[in-house]
């Protein structure tokens, strides 16, 4: 049997896109598994959704900590865990420079919006407020910037009439258990390159062609 992609998986809240990563790894539609979940909140479900597929979890308290220190507490487990990927799925700490540096081209991302547009924890309503057609979300290999990395896959989400934040978020986020594990299967197949600001993808299967599709949602190319 094939060796399967150790993920480590960094999540500060529910753990949606968490259980997105389990699910396909479970149902084998990705070549990975979640080896270790990581927190900086005590409370967060996604540690319990660790727990209950039987994967390590460890919350990390970062009260008193130097951001430094605190990554590198971050760095010992998922090397003792011998992760190959490391995901962030509703982090929401800033990692620090030499974190990122040291696992650059090994760390992605997923933000609720259409990056470079709407950064940050308020995406959603961000784009609601500023009145734009088309939202959706972003997975990205992350950089020293918040939210900034070279971009892997997006899924552009109509905004309909009617919609307020809480309604829009459950849209996109659908979409975010779409594209997040995508993005892992593609690393896992090696066929993502980096190259400046831009991530090409080598050509391969569609998951278009393997799974469900929502319907007013553009796929990028990749997907």
């Amino acid at each position: 049997m094939a060796k399967k992609l150790r993920v480590g998986v960094l999540a500060s809240g529910g753990g949606t896109d968490l259980q997105s990563i389990i699910d396909a790894s479970e149902k084998e539609m990705i070549d990975a598994e979640v080896a270790v979940v990581i927190s900086d909140n005590k409370d967060a479900f996604a540690l319990i959704r660790a727990k209950k597929h039987k994967i390590d979890a460890y919350f990390i308290n970062p009260k008193g900590k130097e951001k430094e220190d605190f990554d590198k507490e971050i760095d010992k487990i998922l090397e003792e865990n011998n992760i190959e990927l490391v995901v962030g799925a509703g982090y929401m700490r800033i990692l620090s420079s030499c974190f990122v540096k040291k696992w650059y081209g090994k760390l992605i991302n997923i933000h609720p919006a259409l990056l470079p547009s709407f950064k940050g924890t308020t995406g959603q309503q961000d784009a609601l407020d500023y009145g734009v057609k088309l939202s959706g979300c972003t997975t990205h290999f992350m950089d020293e910037k918040m939210d900034h990395g070279p971009i892997i896959l997006q899924a552009a989400v109509k905004i309909i009439s009617g919609d307020n934040k809480d309604k829009l978020a459950h849209r996109i986020l659908e979409v975010e258990h779409q594209i997040l594990p995508r993005t892992i299967d593609l690393f896992a197949q090696d066929r993502l390159k980096i190259d400046g600001r831009k991530v090409t993808i080598k050509k391969g299967d569609s998951w278009k062609d393997k799974y469900e599709i929502y319907p007013n949602v553009l796929y990028s190319e990749g997907y």
